[in-house]
């Protein structure tokens, strides 16, 4: 993670090149930034991105890239794709156990760790063997692509770069990451979150002072920040997110969806492990679909001699994929609400929702965020290209260009602290501090004579150590006896710009010392432990609980407020109360407006059964009227689109 950034320029050094390169899970993309412009580099067919894929061919050869991609369905046993789902995880973790099911290759277990397993041929002999490569390994290759692009645009050698990882990713997924960039050959100097970039590149020429809120949702991960711009200062105030949600899961619902319907018209199964290729074409035309419905309401996906000899052909509206889709979207609003209250700051303190990521082209997911923050986002950065020219201004800065005057601001996501008397998690440096930091508490024995002490690191939300997670420990020796509770122990936590962790425990008296450092590698969390130890933090005590039903009751009520406000959206399409007469539509509207001013005004509201009558107000208003015209708009759902995928229930 990056932290603090405030570089300078000696007169006689010489600004070297470092890229910036966006590591996506689906594209990838490499940036320079020179003489105050920043160039996305094409790759050697034209394109500014490249699809983040490596094949092994029959003919021995190892693609990258759109040849990779473009051969996939052919060839989608030995077609590697979606890897930075795996890198940095375990095999056992659950998101790595959901994704097997949906790639065409093989992953394998090699020391708890994802492998994939290929078949590769000898380019002389043609002859097949059985190879395995790390997810470090096949993310070197990609890294090595852009490398290779970067070099033959610049006409010279490129040995260091930035590459953006997402906020949540875990300190385990950016040292693997780091190690994919040593084994392409790149010394990545530093590794940055990718909503951060983002922002650079949509502030970068922003005068005056600005709080935005980055929303990117890419082809793999999820990430949101809260940032606050002044004249050349970015400061990250809060991040959140999701390191296993993206497009890939939206087409995967899709795909699912054509699978069963397939199955049911012709009795074969595309799920099968044998009809692999038949999956991939299948995979391929839905994501292109998906594209399509960013800009119309259906497209037809037709494919000949699918499986065996079978054609394929099926419409898919913009409806059904969002039907598909909806508890996905949703689920992506979840971390934007926790950024805000981390951030201490309400919708109405955002000056901009800027869209990064591909997948934020859905229109959806934009309606989304309109209803949210009660304006349309800022859609003038390229969502595919923002991550990479962020990258790039920070490689400018870090090779010592002083074409860009910047200084960034980062925060830790997680608490660190020490264990002490009952197990207890004292923390020392809390969750969303600034970084870099160093912070120091005093300690002492708890026994009478006591000469040393272990100090034992943790990171975690929880209350007791046994729920978080150990970093480290060490012991401090030679304390003089003293009765309990009068030897002075310091214990200082110094967390510096790349996420390295110094703790030392020193007692006052005697000057004895002693300390440990804690570099971010593989025996650090994952993304599923983090998550877990947030989950578990809300749900081990009674006042959480509390706490929690309350935010479900009050979510309750606001998406009923949105489900009717939905409804009577009269430019939207696919509305089933266009037909809703004017003294009806008033009366919906008028108390869909009073409880978002209720809402609002009894935010800090702990009491359930208050918030329930609410419910049941706005309930008794709009279950009736919404009965009245409930035949007539089937009726018309019916008439305006045969589909029976078209199904608009009564959410209410």
């Amino acid at each position: 993670m990056i932290s603090l950034l405030y570089l300078t320029l000696s007169i006689n050094e010489r600004a070297e090149n470092i890229i910036g390169i966006d590591l996506g899970t689906t594209y990838s993309c490499v940036a320079i930034s020179r003489g105050g412009q920043v160039d996305i580099i094409p790759n050697e067919i034209g394109n500014r991105i490249t699809p983040s894929y490596v094949a092994f061919t029959e003919t021995g050869e190892r693609l990258v890239g759109d040849a990779a991609k473009n051969q996939a369905p052919q060839n989608p046993e030995n077609t590697i794709f979606d890897i930075k789902r795996l890198i940095g995880r375990r095999f056992v973790d659950d998101s790595v156990q959901r994704d097997i099911k949906h790639f065409p290759y093989k992953i394998i277990d090699v020391e708890s760790k994802p492998y994939v397993e290929v078949t590769e041929f000898d380019p002389k002999t043609k002859k097949p063997s059985v190879k395995r490569y790390s997810p470090e390994e096949i993310s070197a290759f990609i890294l090595q692509k852009m490398r290779q692009i970067a070099e033959d645009y610049l006409g010279e050698t490129v040995q260091k770069a930035i590459v953006t990882v997402p906020a949540y990713f875990s300190d385990a997924q950016r040292a693997a990451t780091k190690d994919a960039g040593k084994i392409a050959g790149l010394d990545i100097v530093r590794i940055i979150n990718e909503p951060t970039a983002a922002s650079l590149a949509f502030g970068l020429d922003k005068k005056g002072e600005r709080t935005i809120l980055t929303y990117d949702l890419g082809g793999g991960t999820f990430d949101v920040s809260i940032l606050q711009i002044e004249n050349g200062v970015f400061e990250v105030l809060s991040t959140n997110g999701d390191t296993h949600l993206g497009g890939e899961d939206f087409d995967h619902r899709v795909v699912d969806y054509f699978v069963q319907v397939f199955k049911q018209k012709t009795g074969k199964d595309l799920g099968d492990k044998s009809n692999k290729r038949g999956y991939a074409r299948l995979k391929r035309e839905v994501e292109n679909a998906k594209r399509i419905l960013s800009s119309q309401q259906m497209t037809k996906i037709e494919i000949e001699a699918l499986v065996e000899g079978v054609d394929f052909s099926e419409s898919l509206t913009r409806a059904k994929f969002e039907e598909l889709n909806m508890d996905l979207f949703k689920k992506t609003m979840k971390p934007v609400e926790l950024v805000l209250k981390d951030a201490s700051l309400s919708v109405e303190d955002i000056d901009e929702v800027v869209l990064v990521g591909g997948s934020t082209r859905i229109p959806k997911i934009q309606e989304l965020l309109k209803m949210h923050f009660g304006k349309p986002p800022n859609k003038s950065i390229h969502p595919d290209e923002a991550v990479g020219a962020g990258a790039a201004v920070q490689a400018a800065v870090l090779s010592g260009s002083s074409d860009h005057d910047i200084l960034l601001i980062d925060v830790t996501p997680l608490t660190l602290g020490v264990e002490t008397v009952g197990g207890v998690m004292t923390p020392i440096i809390e969750r969303n501090t600034y970084i870099p930091v160093k912070k120091t508490k005093t300690f002492s024995t708890m026994s009478d004579g006591q000469t040393f002490v272990n100090v034992t690191i943790f990171e975690g939300e929880r209350a007791m150590v046994k729920d978080n997670n150990q970093l480290g420990q060490f012991q401090l020796e030679g304390i003089p006896a003293m009765p309990r509770g009068q030897a002075q122990i310091e214990v200082t936590f110094e967390l510096d710009a790349n996420g390295m962790l110094t703790v030392t425990a020193s007692e006052k008296s005697s000057g004895q010392e002693n300390e440990i450092v804690i570099k971010n590698d593989r025996n650090r969390l994952t993304e599923e432990q983090i998550d877990k130890m947030v989950k578990d933090a809300e749900a081990s005590a009674e006042e959480d609980k509390k706490a929690r039903d309350i935010a479900n009751l009050r979510n309750n009520l606001q998406q009923m407020i949105f489900d009717t406000k939905d409804r009577l959206d009269s430019e939207k399409d696919g509305n089933i109360l266009d037909e809703i007469n004017d003294d009806d539509k008033d009366r919906l509207e008028e108390v869909c407006d009073e409880m978002d001013d209720w809402l609002q005004e009894n935010e800090d509201t702990e009491d359930k059964k208050i918030i329930q009558d609410q419910i049941d107000k706005l309930d008794g208003v709009v279950r009736p009227i919404i009965r009245k015209y409930t035949k007539k708009e089937t009726k018309k759902a019916v008439e305006d689109d045969d589909d029976d995928d078209l199904d608009y229930k009564d959410e209410l």
